[in-house]
């Protein structure tokens, strides 16, 4: 668990050293794994304990990579992973590196135990979750067709060991408007970006996509997170952008709210022929809801002691392992409102409680 934090797995320094953690602690253990690795430093962890194949296997998946630590006031250094207080502290303690030091401790325990499994176990650490999703899209663009049938997927995120089978989507766009720069005590020569951007703000205060509340996940939100324009108080600025986030339903297309941004932008041409804008797609995780009365989901309550469903605020790469055709659950260790905090932090005794339930789960479902 330490040595992950102190790999210090950011998007800048890549998430290498973070694998290689992973995969020198469960190789010397027995345990099959193998690091894919690109760009240098970028990389996904895969390990797989084969079976008899008389049951589904299943598959575990976690990233790799964490946010900055950020500017907030540490109290710790956050790449240090402190202990004290009975908890771990350090940058990724919760999000998610307490899971997957939980999950590879219960492999371990099995595979040193020689327990012989009736599905395979596979374990899938992934880069770029925090940014572009690149590990997880990579996994399945090369690994989907030679893995076997699988019962389900789980998604270690921190949920504080809530059973959740959704979450909502998450649209990022970026929208710049162009406009023509001029010496600011000439400001009819040019063509104010900033204030063609103003007239795109106007209309995306009334802006509400197309959804019906979900009982678990509630409302589509838009929310205008960052705006940058100008270059100079005396020019007049030919460029501003904004930078907006979208919180999708499973419901709803990602495609369709971006042609709704199209269409405004192109009303807003028609009512002033300087306006020009162009739209960019940032990100688009799609939004995650597993049926709760399928048998995976029944057959994972009964083993966590769980009676219900619950859903996550955060995306997760959860949605991209769709088309492998299993039910997804996300379960972890780790209290959700810790991730990209300060002082993040994670309780020992939950490592030690994630530890015993991901291997009572894996003893249930494939013994």
């Amino acid at each position: 668990m330490k040595k992950l934090i102190q790999a210090e797995p950011t998007g800048d320094k890549g998430e290498l050293a973070a694998a290689k953690v992973l995969a020198d602690y469960l190789s010397a253990c027995g345990v099959d794994c193998r690091i894919d690795k690109w760009q240098e430093r970028r990389a996904n962890l895969i390990a797989h304990i084969k079976s008899t194949g008389q049951r589904g296997a299943l598959l575990f998946c976690g990233h790799l990579d964490v946010v900055p630590a950020g500017g907030g006031e540490w109290l710790v250094p956050p790449f240090e992973a402190v202990e004290a207080d009975d908890r771990i502290y350090g940058r990724g303690a919760a999000d998610m590196k307490g899971a997957l030091a939980s999950l590879a401790g219960a492999i371990v325990d099995i595979a040193q135990k020689g327990v012989k499994l009736q599905g395979d176990l596979l374990l899938a650490a992934t880069a770029g979750e925090e940014t572009d999703s690149c590990g997880t899209k990579r996994f399945i663009k090369a690994d989907a067709a030679d893995l076997p049938r699988l019962a389900g997927v789980i998604v270690t995120e921190p949920t504080d060991f809530v059973v959740a089978t959704c979450h909502r989507g998450m649209l990022w766009l970026e929208v710049t408007t162009t406009g023509k720069s001029a010496h600011g005590s000439m400001p009819q020569l040019g063509v104010n970006a900033i204030e063609l951007m103003n007239t795109l703000l106007s209309r995306l205060g009334d802006y509400q996509p197309t959804y019906s509340q979900h009982p678990l996940l509630g409302k589509c939100t838009v929310s205008v997170n960052q705006i940058h324009g100008g270059s100079a108080v005396n020019i007049v600025p030919d460029k501003c952008s904004v930078k907006i986030d979208i919180r999708t339903l499973p419901e709803q297309g990602h495609q369709g709210i971006r042609s709704d941004l199209e269409t405004i932008c192109s009303e807003l041409k028609q009512s002033n022929p300087r306006f020009e804008a162009e739209i960019a797609t940032i990100k688009s995780v799609p939004a995650l809801e597993t049926d709760v009365k399928c048998e995976f989901v029944s057959f994972f309550w009964e083993v966590v002691g769980a009676g219900e469903t619950g859903a996550v605020g955060f995306a997760t790469d959860g949605p991209f392992f769709a088309e492998l055709g299993a039910p997804i659950i996300i379960f972890g260790p780790g209290k959700p409102n810790m991730c990209h905090q300060p002082n993040e932090f994670i309780d020992i005794a939950d490592l030690e409680k994630g530890r015993e339930l991901y291997k009572k789960i894996i003893l249930r479902f494939l013994t």
